[in-house]
């Protein structure tokens, strides 16, 4: 960053007022999907919109460094920025550790479980029942594919547009509100033995929030 006399240049200052509705660091462990439809989310954003709110999407890195990923980053700028990891219950074992781990360091999670695709199934007006990630990416192509008439496909770099021409976003968001709301209620407070479930809706919901405001 440039300096003048150990001061930040009034430029720069005014660049930084500038985004006035929040600057946002998400780091996700995978290459295809999270990041397609993440990037998909930002880009749906109205372009004035896009200059009032930072969103920096980073993708690839391991489950085990994400934590670590998104301290990094947040270090590096000049600016506050709010941090959030993206990843899927899968096969990791110490998945609620480190939900919990990121917590402790200010970083919120948008984790599901069992995959992604169950959030994704709330575009189309529902959340199946507790089910495996093989089972549950089946339903959803299945259901993907009488929406569409194409096949799903992870690597799409167009999925969030996709749900949200053949799906209704604010009723996903209220089918997975009640459905972790439901879990919360029946005990099941660790992540893991919440399937289904998912917490992304409220990254979606606080972004689209803040871009009415």
């Amino acid at each position: 960053m440039e300096r003048k006399g150990g001061r930040i240049l009034r430029s720069q200052r005014t660049g930084q007022r500038s985004l006035k509705l929040g600057n946002y660091i998400i780091v996700t462990d995978t290459q295809e999907t999270e990041y397609n439809y993440l990037i998909g989310l930002r880009q749906s954003l109205p372009s004035d919109l896009q200059n009032r709110l930072s969103i920096k999407v980073i993708s690839g890195i391991s489950i085990s460094c994400l934590i670590d990923k998104a301290l990094t980053e947040r270090a590096q700028k000049a600016q506050f920025a709010e941090l959030w990891i993206v990843f899927d219950r899968d096969e990791v074992m110490n998945f609620d550790q480190i939900i919990s781990d990121a917590d402790k360091q200010g970083i919120r999670v948008g984790w599901s479980n069992p995959c992604i695709e169950i959030w994704f199934h709330t575009y189309l007006g529902e959340m199946p029942a507790s089910i495996s990630s093989g089972i549950c990416c089946n339903k959803f192509e299945k259901a993907f594919s009488r929406k569409t008439g194409n096949n799903y496909d992870k690597a799409d770099s167009n999925i969030y547009e996709t749900l949200c021409k053949i799906g209704d976003e604010k009723k996903a968001i209220d089918i997975a509100t009640l459905r972790y709301k439901q879990h919360r209620e029946n005990d099941k407070c660790k992540p893991s033995e919440m399937n289904p479930c998912t917490t992304l809706h409220t990254l979606v919901c606080e972004i689209k929030c803040k871009c009415n405001q």
